[in-house]
């Protein structure tokens, strides 16, 4: 999970310990890209795909400065926060998202490790910033 939020400018909005990271987005800048193009290039998952073998164990590290959620979903859609869905283009809210579990919340600088994963398509998105995505392919071996 990556992010690049500028403190002073998210905390000053958002409020303290909104972002805990002294990257180069301001809150100006995150809100004119999500405008023009739908999604904020630095906040993201990497990698976006990837496949492994079964019984694979994910485990996710928060790079970045804000809260983010690493949460299974069984198709992508809409977070939890109605702004950032209209403004990415998912206006239909995932029910993972909308029943959301907070052990699936990493805080920055923090650590999840997931179930071991079985046969198939695993998809897991951030429940706040929706576009941020990944999708795993397990394949039998």
């Amino acid at each position: 999970m990556r992010d690049a939020c500028d403190s002073a400018s998210f905390n000053a909005v958002l409020g303290p310990g909104a972002c805990v990271l002294n990257g180069e987005t301001t809150l100006d800048a995150f809100n004119a890209e999500l405008a023009r193009k739908g999604f904020v290039g630095a906040w993201k998952f990497n990698p976006d795909q990837f496949g492994d073998k079964p019984g694979t164990v994910i485990e996710v590290e928060n790079r970045g400065g804000e809260a983010h959620t690493f949460t299974p979903v069984a198709a992508f859609g809409g977070g939890v926060v109605p702004r950032l869905n209209d403004a990415s283009g998912n206006p239909t809210v995932a029910p993972e998202c909308a029943d959301l579990n907070p052990l699936t919340i990493v805080p920055a600088g923090g650590h999840l490790q997931g179930s071991p994963l079985t046969v198939g398509t695993h998809r897991f998105q951030c429940c706040i910033h929706p576009w941020m995505r990944t999708t795993v392919t397990i394949r039998a071996s």
